[in-house]
């Protein structure tokens, strides 16, 4: 597992410019490497302005989109094209404007999908949907927002532990809305090749000192530690109360 590597950008917009290019060169580089890619999104502000900007690049050209493999970090568990979901947020910021395959786009479940309200089942699904597929066996850019709790994906601070084995879990009690949710377990964030935290705005900022400093093992966002690579990538004001930055 990788110790981390801070990268300060400017403010937001530069951030989130910044990181839309990175994912350019990351995908472009593993597609050069063994003729796929595979990459998980997140949600929030700053996740989605980076899509936005990702899809308003030239430079999106460069990726064989057909051989792009989509997953989710985690989900709320909410009926299929809610506007609050994840899954909605990225195909109007990016998904539905480049040349997808189908096929390899794979949205947690909605509460009105095959699996109905049942969240357990939900969770189930997507584990054997991860299991079948094995790109998802190391993800080549895992992204990650962080709250202001310093939680990650739907892994909150408190909250139980995965069992043992557990790719995805159901979540239950979310202190922010919606409670339900569907998320990727730590051991499957740690599963991915490179992990990158992005956070923006001085709310932020207390997560980022907790997450990165001596007690960071206390808060879901400094357990993440990919395979290769971990990143956080931050604006200034994210970045205000970290030493020596």
């Amino acid at each position: 597992m990788s110790a981390p590597l801070v990268v300060v950008h400017r403010d937001a917009t530069v951030l989130a410019q910044a990181v839309a290019a990175r994912i350019v060169t990351a995908l472009v580089d593993a597609q050069a490497d063994h003729g796929a890619a595979s990459i998980v999104l997140t949600g929030g502000g700053i996740g989605i302005a980076t899509l936005r900007e990702l899809g308003e690049m030239p430079a999106r050209e460069a990726i064989d989109w057909s051989a792009l493999s989509v997953w989710w970090g985690d989900e709320r568990f909410l009926p299929t094209g809610h506007p609050d979901r994840n899954e909605t947020q990225a195909r109007a910021a990016l998904l539905d404007l480049v040349d997808l395959d189908p096929a390899r786009v794979h949205p947690m479940p909605a509460s009105d999908g095959p699996e109905g309200e049942d969240l357990d089942a939900a969770a189930a699904a997507y584990a054997v949907e991860l299991a079948a597929n094995p790109d998802a066996a190391g993800f080549d850019v895992l992204l990650l927002g962080i709250g202001p709790d310093a939680h990650v994906a739907s892994l909150f601070p408190g909250s139980p532990e995965a069992p043992a084995g557990a790719s995805v879990v159901a979540v239950r009690g979310a202190p922010k809305p919606p409670p339900s949710r569907v998320s990727l377990s730590m051991a499957t964030i740690n599963s991915a090749r490179e992990a990158w935290l992005i956070a923006a705005g001085e709310e932020k900022a207390a997560a980022v000192r907790t997450a990165l400093g001596a007690s960071g093992a206390s808060v879901p966002a400094g357990q993440v530690r990919a395979r290769d690579t971990t990143r956080w990538l931050v604006d200034r004001a994210a970045a205000s109360q970290l030493t020596e930055r």
